[in-house]
């Protein structure tokens, strides 16, 4: 059974989280690196679905009665 993607708002709370840790400053080395990796594809998530959405909004096309279609998006 595969794993439920990560929804944007889920990745952005937990990369909000990982942020306060680290500027809180009371993390080890190790552990704030390890937080900083986590953050990096917390972040690269984050920025896969803002660019998929930005993708169907471009593909939401006016057809020739004026009205909004929308095209498919793979």
């Amino acid at each position: 059974m595969a794993a439920k993607p990560m929804t944007f708002e889920k990745a952005l709370e937990k990369l909000e989280e990982i942020v306060s840790e680290i500027e809180g400053g009371d993390l080890p080395l190790e552990k704030a690196l390890k937080r900083f990796e986590e953050g990096v594809n917390l972040s690269r998530i984050c920025t896969k679905k803002l660019d998929e959405t930005e993708k169907k909004i471009h593909l939401l096309l006016e057809n020739k009665e004026g009205d909004l279609t929308e095209s498919p998006f793979e």
